[in-house]
């Protein structure tokens, strides 16, 4: 039997876990193909996976700051107004907003930075002087004990070792978002300010939905990953709602459900949709309220569309009402949507910090525990996918869920 050692090629499935003092959060990475000769474990990893086999997992845990830096107070800088550069990238004049994450690039005066350095820092109001802020370089993780859970998902024989790219494995996990969904020290993130509802177009929503969009928002490999994710949470004989619903509802197959009313924007897309028992055409951006009784859903999902809510306060508070007690809400997304139709606020953030957003919704809503996000990056791209020779890469699916009190 093949077995993951110094002349083989592996891919893992990284499930990385934390907890921050309003959510759980899960985040997962697929990686490429990874090499014990040529690329950077953790100790615990590289020892403990020599000798493993496909479909094994294993389970780590590290203190915080071991496996990304621990928190050094000189990466936190107290700054003055002019040290920040509103005009970054020549885009529109940019606000210092607390809790957000902005490129390190904007920072100015600051003798290790960079201008075309993008790499994130969190902006920190500063209370006692309100033109002045903190930046904190800190990898948002560095606070927080993480347990990893990895799973060999691929593995293959490799000729002679000729050197190559390194690839940094704690890196590929920790790097470009996981860590940013969260409050800083427990203060509420400013996601409110600069009319974040705004949108391009501000037609009525029935308007543009007029003409049936018959499309899929996900490549496939997305999709089963969305759907599965949904299998795992919702229970059997659900009462299910598909908030903002089209012509597919992302549940797996299998999943069995006592009903499922979907409600959308469009009388064909929701006629396509075969699974649906119920189909109810409402425009939640014009009358911010659920036609339906109290305490009446299992579970109310919403998949790729609350980044087009312009009180999504609102309806999550409808949304508490309709669920039973204990009933699940599940918000999905990735990084598609339609761009005039999504708030300003969506586009102008960070991918992991939209997960943090929709939190910010639950909290402000109130009527929910038991907060959990989650991420899933890395997959690979279906060959046949239309998109398969510009990226080789799955859609990123992201959500975030809690449950009714």
């Amino acid at each position: 039997m093949l077995q993951m050692d110094k002349k083989t090629l592996a891919r893992l499935r990284c499930e990385l876990r934390w907890q921050s003092a309003i959510a759980k959060h899960c985040d997962c990475f697929s990686t490429a193909r990874l090499n014990l000769w040529r690329d950077f474990f953790p100790p615990q990893l590289e020892q403990d996976l020599m000798g493993r086999a496909l479909g094994e997992q294993r389970c780590y845990s590290f203190a915080p700051g071991e496996l990304v830096e621990p928190t050094n107070l000189r990466q936190f800088f107290q700054l003055k107004p002019n040290q920040f550069n509103h005009r970054f990238g020549n885009k529109n004049r940019i606000e210092k907003r607390n809790g957000r994450f902005y490129p390190r690039g904007m920072l100015q005066q600051i003798s290790t930075l960079f201008a075309e350095d993008r790499h994130p820092f969190r902006l920190i109001a500063d209370a006692n002087t309100p033109t002045d802020f903190y930046a904190d370089l800190n990898h948002p993780l560095a606070s927080y004990p993480l347990d990893l859970q990895v799973t060999i998902t691929g593995l293959w024989e490799q000729g002679e070792q000729r050197g190559g790219r390194s690839q940094d494995v704690a890196a590929l996990l920790t790097d470009n978002g996981p860590g940013m969904q969260t409050r800083w020290r427990e203060q509420p993130t400013d996601f409110w300010s600069d009319m974040p509802f705004v949108r391009r177009d501000g037609r009525p929503d029935l308007a543009f939905y007029e003409q049936p969009r018959l499309i899929a928002h996900l490549d496939q490999i997305a999709q089963n990953e969305l759907a599965a994710l949904h299998g795992q949470l919702l229970a059997p004989n659900s009462q299910v709602l598909d908030l903002m619903s089209s012509w597919q509802t992302h549940l797996p197959n299998e999943l069995e459900v006592a009903a499922l009313v979907g409600l959308g924007l469009n009388q064909v897309e929701l006629d396509a949709n075969s699974r649906l028992t119920e189909r109810v055409v409402h425009d939640l951006n014009a009358v911010p309220q659920l036609p339906f009784a109290d305490g009446q859903f299992d579970a109310v999902m919403c998949s790729l569309s609350i980044e087009y809510l312009i009180e999504p306060v609102a309806i999550l508070r409808e949304v508490a009402r309709v669920l039973k007690p204990g009933g699940l809400c599940v918000i999905g997304f990735s990084n598609r949507w339609f761009p005039t139709k999504t708030i300003q606020l969506w586009e102008g953030i960070h991918e992991f910090e939209r997960p943090g957003l929709v939190l910010e919704y639950f909290i402000a809503a109130g009527g929910f525990t038991e907060l959990e996000t989650y991420s899933l990056r890395g997959l690979l791209r279906p060959d046949d996918d239309k998109y398969a020779g510009q990226m080789a890469l799955s859609d990123p699916i992201y959500a975030v869920w809690g449950r009714a009190i």
